[in-house]
């Protein structure tokens, strides 16, 4: 699937971290067919610079209303900019692309970072039947606003942070072994740094549990045309996230 291309309305963007912002845009046709997992590719200027879209996992979208939400971490100019936008400003929104996470009625979802996003949205749209747990790696106690994110969410939420400030000190695998000797989970979905990822997946295929990752990559067109975010598969094949992903199983990319 290519997506739609629309000139999205904002609807507000706020600054909710140090260099994280959320921002929610009218853009009906996006919002009626996203999918978990998937992602809008956002072009921030009209002009050449910066030149390339900008990937940005949805963190919840209204086909009711018509909105998509995004949150993005301000990391150099293109994402400088998207935080000038106002309300009624128009954003060029390409979307919904990518494949999605496959959920089930027992999760365990584990985010870090803007990684969080896919989670988030996952936690806010559980079906009948569904449950999930969710671990969110921080820094510091200073990144607790994620955790905020899921006050209205029907999942349980575990923190953990490197200096230990809040929750329990380490990464999030540090407390998914325990919580999935603890608990029964069909499936373990993850979204961040790739070595956080690669440690959830070990931990995940040592408990016996099939996982999903969503990889980060540079994507250029978000539609498979310019192979610059190729990564290599475990059969040898080589996949462009942007089409192929960006969520896969973790056996297959991490090996």
């Amino acid at each position: 699937m290519s997506g739609y291309v629309e000139m999205g309305r904002v609807i507000h963007n706020t600054q909710i971290g140090s260099d994280v912002w959320r921002m929610s845009i009218y853009a009906p046709k996006q919002a009626k067919e996203a999918q978990l997992g998937q992602f809008c590719n956002v072009r921030v200027t009209g002009g050449t610079a910066p030149l390339l879209r900008r990937p940005i996992s949805y963190a919840g979208f209204d086909a009711e209303a018509g909105t998509i939400d995004l949150l993005y971490r301000v990391v150099g100019k293109g994402t400088e900019i998207m935080t000038q936008l106002r309300e009624g400003d128009t954003l060029d929104c390409l979307g919904p692309l990518g494949q999605a996470f496959t959920t089930a009625d027992r999760m365990l979802l584990v985010g870090g970072g803007v990684g969080i996003a896919p989670m988030l949205c996952i936690a806010d749209r559980l079906q009948p039947g569904q449950e999930a747990h969710v671990i969110l790696g921080f820094r510091n106690a200073s990144e607790s606003f994620w955790a905020d994110l899921f006050k209205d969410s029907p999942v349980t939420v575990h923190i953990t942070t490197d200096d230990g400030s809040l929750g329990t000190k380490g990464y999030p695998t540090t407390v998914m072994e325990t919580l999935m000797k603890e608990e029964q989970f069909d499936v373990v979905l993850t979204c961040g740094p790739t070595p956080m990822m690669k440690g959830v997946a070990a931990v995940a295929q040592q408990m016996g549990v099939p996982c999903q990752v969503s990889l980060e990559e540079r994507m250029g067109c978000g539609t498979g045309g310019c192979v610059g975010c190729a990564c290599q598969g475990k059969s040898g094949t080589r996949y462009k996230v942007c089409k192929d992903g960006p969520v896969f199983p973790a056996e297959e990319v991490f090996f």
